[in-house]
């Protein structure tokens, strides 16, 4: 069976919440006829009002192709999920995230549909597999997990189940392109692509917060200003909600049976217990006042120093001295001696140069020292050398957060969590690196995606931060995936999918 995609033309979407009024609005747009059915019929009348007022507003504002009043005659309301329906191509179900539910949904929708209709589910956390397992023919289901908002977020996964019908899933891919959305495919594994994705941020900024080296707001402007993500970790986990992102956190680690590097926070269950949800309810990471998130100014930097700073990198050396302030060359007994961190602790790096401690703070060097810069305090520092520290940095125009010393810096952290989770999903083929890239940058809005991200750092800075991490730590949270240390290895980008046997068998045919 080829060429299903172009042929569908009308569809019926099951749930007229958020999401399936989303769907509604797109599918209409693209010029599908749009079933809308609801347990609830007055929720039907309520959703056709809405999406009817969103095609007026696109309209108004010249963003609509057509007659708005077209687009609006294709929205067709029914009686209820499981009224006949013949002609239909695709079912799309939008209810809640309950295996029970979905499931009795298709069986009622099995008996009415034609054999040759289409089901799809927008789960975003469930097994398309176990949802189709009691269908007569589960061939017939596919997950088409769209993005809130639907019109606006462009991305959807397109994820085949155990059974689905080998010709399912490029033909969905195929009709998500039609109606101007961009599809990536993703295997029904945990999580999917993008919310799998997505823990290597959350699960690292979690676990800074847990071992005290930073607040919440610090991680968040490192986050931001040195890595260039639209909002920190922390803000994210309160604009989605904690009740919501514990649940998630908690689903995909037990999904791949405790793997550590997906290893929740111990400190968001009992946030959850005590509500602090986030924007939703008022407090989370943050307080809320009237919607507006409320956070206390940075602290003021100290002057600049007269003590003289020394620092073995010439990058940071030329920053400061354009600055004015007084670099010498050596390690003076009077000097501030900056040292930069790659994958290992301030104590670590200036034991290994043969610093004295109590003069020695650490800086990240990621971002070039042409962004916000991060200063990281070990016990053993004298304060008024800290403090002098602090302003030299401070001198250059460019904001400084200090933070406590860890065996790595902040942003370096989160970074390599980012991308080793990402090479871990392409080393198990649960996307291509391309679908990869492309659902997190559309779906979690990184500036770009986690593979091109490594190779723009560099993936031997990335496996070195990583091994840095393991050996300071003893964590296996922070071990190397196969894919990063074979590209590193070979030289390879890690946005390269290499030879595989495939190749070989393609090559001999």
């Amino acid at each position: 069976m080829t060429g299903w995609a172009g042929k569908v033309g009308r569809i019926r979407v099951v749930g007229t919440g958020v999401m399936g009024r989303g769907i509604v609005q797109l599918a209409a747009t693209a010029g599908v006829t749009v079933e809308l059915a609801d347990v609830r019929r007055e929720a039907v009348t309520e959703a056709i009002e809405y999406v009817g007022g969103m095609i007026d507003k696109l309209a108004a504002k010249g963003k609509l192709t057509g007659d708005p009043q077209a687009v609006k005659d294709r929205l067709v309301p029914v009686d209820a999920p499981d009224a006949p329906a013949d002609g239909v191509d695709l079912v799309v179900e939008a209810v809640r995230e309950d295996l029970a539910t979905k499931r009795a949904l298709f069986a009622g929708l099995e008996r009415v549909c034609p054999q040759e209709t289409v089901f799809a589910t927008n789960t975003s956390s469930l097994s398309v597999t176990e949802i189709a397992a009691e269908l007569g023919e589960p061939g017939r289901l596919v997950g088409l997990h769209f993005f809130n908002p639907v019109p606006l977020m462009r991305l959807v996964e397109v994820v085949p189940g155990a059974r689905t019908h080998a010709w399912l899933p490029g033909e969905a891919l195929e009709l998500v392109k039609i109606w101007g959305h961009e599809p990536v495919l993703a295997k029904d594994a945990p999580g999917f692509l993008v919310n799998h994705a997505g823990r290597g941020l959350n699960t690292e900024a979690l676990q800074i917060l847990a071992e005290a080296l930073a607040e919440p707001a610090d991680v968040d402007r490192i986050a931001r200003d040195v890595l260039g993500l639209k909002l920190g970790p922390f803000e994210l986990l309160d604009l989605t909600g904690l009740d919501v992102s514990h649940a998630v956190l908690e689903s995909i680690w037990s999904g791949f049976h405790g793997d550590p590097r997906l290893r929740p926070s111990w400190l968001t269950r009992p946030r959850v217990a005590a509500g602090l949800f986030g924007r939703k309810n008022g407090e989370g990471f943050y307080a809320y006042a009237e919607g507006k998130q409320q956070v206390a100014d940075e602290a003021a930097a100290p002057p600049k120093p007269s003590s003289p700073v020394f620092t073995a990198d010439e990058h940071l050396a030329r920053a400061l001295s354009a600055a004015g302030v007084q670099v010498v060359s050596d390690a003076y007994p009077d000097a501030v001696l900056l040292v930069p961190l790659y994958g290992e602790s301030t104590v670590d790096a200036a034991t290994r140069a043969g610093l004295p401690l109590d003069r020695v703070a650490g800086v990240d060097p990621l971002g070039g020292y042409e962004r916000r810069l991060t200063m990281s305090v070990h016990p053993g520092l004298d304060p008024a050398v800290g403090r002098a520290a602090w302003g030299a940095l401070a001198a250059t125009g460019h904001p400084v957060t200090v933070v406590r010393d860890g065996p790595a810096p902040v942003a370096q952290r989160l970074l390599a969590s980012i991308v080793n989770t990402a090479c871990f999903i392409a080393g198990q083929h649960l996307a291509t690196p391309a679908d990869i890239d492309t659902a997190v940058r559309l779906g979690l809005g990184y500036p770009r995606g986690p593979l091109a991200w490594g190779d723009l750092v560099g993936g031997d800075v990335v496996l070195r931060i990583l091994r840095g991490l393991t050996a300071a730590t003893g964590d296996p949270r922070y071990r190397p995936s196969p894919w990063l240390t074979e590209r590193v290895a070979l030289g390879q980008p890690l946005t390269a999918a290499g030879t595989t046997p495939s190749d070989l068998r393609s090559a001999a045919e």
